[in-house]
């Protein structure tokens, strides 16, 4: 695709490309900075390449670039042209149904996101140089705007947006949408047994039963890295990710392919936490590391282990931010049970722009009333939280 005809200054354009390739690594990161692995060359090409993210899988690659005057990229987003709402984890299936049921037409629309990832992170990448940052990033916010429109498509997605981000999207016009997940926050801890004794008595009496009964299965756990990951673990990993899938009735939407292909690229920030049982990998938790975060990922095992699940997602990611300084560790959507293992609830956040005007009317009417809703339901999960009185997490 070229560029669009409109821009909010003349002086400037924007482009849609059908791979990550055509802007290439070093312009790419330039814009997408190191603190989210998420939004960088190497996990997003690693997406393509692997044939995770392609046609056949219902994403179509039209990463957006903003160009100054002078023909640089100035800002960047990761944008796909979607026919379903698979793989997103921002729902938004009613929508698209009651829009259809009264005449119109939902799909294709875009998403400014990254696949499969349900990971909070920038979405309006800029360059670092920026003099006027905030107005960039409104200025791309506005133009995918256009490009949507002149696409025909019926709306875009930005889907798990960080602060700044959000705040140039809405200032663009768009609805912002709240979502809750639950993240672990490193209060100056410098062992486990520091975040332990921030518990209630009964709590950390919980969670020392539950890492007792992981560790007493004669198992045997490891922490990879990099170079530490054998072609041999990633391909037991994959089998794990799969069975995974097969119980939750999902679709394996990323290939083998991707797994030693990410490693390759994002090397130490690709965590691999694995148990073995007699020499056999059984399980295993993939995480990716940014400067200041771990993200919980993709797990799998195969066997009946008890309390596995808890202790090499979620203890042993808290263990290992703790020691590498990390502030917090993102565990993603779903399970009221993360709280009681320290994990609370954290606010996300997408920006929408619908447009039709008579869809968009009713999807702010929804996206207010579901805030409310998720405001007192936060409220009412952290009174669950196993923190002692005073205590945050």
């Amino acid at each position: 695709m070229g560029e669009t005809e409109t821009m909010p200054s003349p002086d400037w354009s924007l482009s849609l490309h059908a791979s990550i390739h055509e802007i290439g690594a070093e312009a790419w990161d330039a814009c997408a900075g190191a603190d989210n692995p998420f939004v960088s060359f190497g996990f997003l090409s690693a997406l393509e390449d692997s044939g995770s993210v392609a046609d056949r899988s219902g994403w179509l690659v039209r990463h957006a670039a903003l160009r100054a005057p002078d023909g640089s990229i100035a800002a960047l987003a990761p944008l796909y042209g979607k026919s379903h709402s698979w793989g997103e984890y921002v729902f938004d299936q009613n929508w698209a149904r009651a829009y259809e049921a009264a005449g119109g037409r939902y799909y294709p629309k875009f998403v400014c996101a990254v696949p499969f990832s349900p990971v909070p992170g920038p979405r309006l990448l800029l360059r670092s140089d920026l003099p006027d940052p905030q107005g960039v990033a409104q200025a791309l916010a506005a133009a995918l705007i256009q490009a949507t429109a002149q696409l025909g498509l019926s709306s875009l997605h930005a889907n798990f947006c960080d602060a700044a981000s959000l705040d140039a999207f809405t200032g663009a016009g768009y609805l912002p949408r709240t979502g809750l997940q639950y993240h672990w926050q490193n209060n100056g801890y410098t062992t486990f047994d520091d975040f332990l004794a921030a518990l209630s008595s009964r709590k950390r009496k919980s969670i020392r039963k539950e890492r007792s009964a992981a560790q007493s299965c004669d198992l045997t756990f490891s922490t990879l890295r990099g170079d530490d990951i054998t072609p041999e673990d990633w391909k037991a990993f994959y089998r794990f990710y799969q069975s995974t899938i097969d119980r939750k009735w999902g679709s394996a939407y990323l290939t083998e392919r991707f797994f030693p292909m990410l490693s390759e690229r994002l090397g130490d920030r690709v965590v691999l936490m694995m148990a073995h049982h007699d020499g056999k990998a059984v399980a295993g938790a993939l995480n990716l590391m940014g400067t200041d975060a771990l993200f919980g990922r993709n797990w799998g095992c195969e066997g009946d282990w008890p309390f596995l699940h808890f202790e090499l997602c979620y203890y042993r990611a808290i263990a290992f931010a703790i020691e590498h300084g990390l502030s917090r560790v993102e565990a993603g959507a779903q399970g009221e049970h993360k709280i009681q293992r320290g994990y609370l609830p954290s606010f996300t956040h997408s920006a929408h722009a619908i447009l039709d005007p008579g869809l968009r009317q009713a999807v702010a009417a929804f996206v207010e009333e579901e805030r409310t809703a998720l405001q007192a339901e936060a409220a009412e999960l952290l009174t669950l939280s196993p923190y002692r009185h005073g205590e945050s997490g």
